[in-house]
């Protein structure tokens, strides 16, 4: 979730409910969909262990996401409601912010029911049901994180008349789509933007490339972000519990104020009383400019 998209449409497609959801219909799925995510699957399964977060790879396997093809959402909700009260609930795309806050807040979590196709293993700009359910899902069994979710999509519900979308969007991005943890082993990721990504899941751990700093909810919503290649700044929490408490104790409105009086700190940037746990190379950010250069 990002502030608005340009091509989030005004009103539900024909078919759609007023709150944006439509039926998964789980058997319109072609072989070849469901051959896709398995592909998508194998090879993420294969790579995460030592690198997900515990709460994600216990999610992974309570949910029985291992099974062949698509996740059924009516199977998966089953499962995720005798958790953490949650059920998954299909989108034809991305809805609008006042939809997807309030379904947050309700525990219902939105998911696309497409899948890329075999020739976009590796990037898709608009989420589809392998990131958001293999992605998002598996977060969804911890009642730790499932409760940031709700408290998230409830500030979302308020900062909507508080001009406030940017910074909190920032968090999203931040937290639940690029976040990392501490864990007692190492650095592990929890965020659905990496681990739903075969070449992200390794750079963002591996690559001396991206600054990694210690969570400051402040910071993290003054930063910019980029929404079309790798991070150069991951954000580290120190457990759930953490993230949690510090998103229902802080006083959003006005935290909101402060934010809008000061700059917006540049992607990649060090402040002085950040906790640095890794001051990145950027080596990759300047390749990637050397090249975007010698292309035009």
């Amino acid at each position: 979730m990002s502030p608005p998209e340009p091509h989030v449409a005004n009103a539900p497609s024909p078919g759609a409910a007023p709150d944006w959801t439509i039926p998964q219909d789980w058997a319109h799925y072609t072989a070849e969909e469901h051959a896709t995510w398995d592909t998508l699957f194998a090879r993420q399964a294969k790579l995460l262990p030592g690198r997900a977060s515990e709460a994600y790879l216990r999610g992974l396997d309570v949910l029985k996401l291992s099974k062949p093809g698509i996740p059924d959402f009516e199977e998966l909700s089953e499962r995720l409601m005798k958790l953490t009260g949650w059920q998954v609930v299909a989108v034809p795309g991305l809805v609008p912010d006042d939809a997807f806050f309030d379904h947050m807040a309700n525990r219902r979590f939105v998911a696309g029911n497409f899948i890329r196709r075999p020739d976009q293993l590796d990037y898709l700009q608009e989420p589809d049901v392998f990131h958001d359910v293999f992605g998002h899902v598996p977060m969804l069994a911890d009642p730790v994180f499932a409760d940031y979710l709700v408290a998230y999509g409830q500030g979302g519900q308020r900062a909507l008349g508080l001009d406030a979308l940017k910074y909190l969007g920032r968090l999203y991005w931040y937290s639940v789509e690029f976040g990392l943890i501490a864990e007692p082993e190492g650095l592990r990721i929890y965020g659905s933007g990496i681990v739903s990504s075969y070449a992200e899941s390794q750079f963002a751990l591996d690559d001396p490339s991206p600054n990694r700093i210690g969570f400051d909810l402040a910071r993290v919503m003054r930063t910019e972000y980029r929404i079309d290649d790798f991070q150069q700044n991951y954000f580290v929490i120190p457990s759930f519990d953490e993230l949690l408490r510090v998103t229902v104790e802080t006083d959003f409105a006005p935290l909101y104020e402060q934010l809008k009086a000061q700059p917006d700190i540049r992607i990649a940037e060090i402040l002085p009383d950040d906790e640095v746990l890794t001051n990145g190379t950027q080596d990759y950010a300047r390749s990637r400019t050397a090249i975007q250069i010698a292309q035009t």
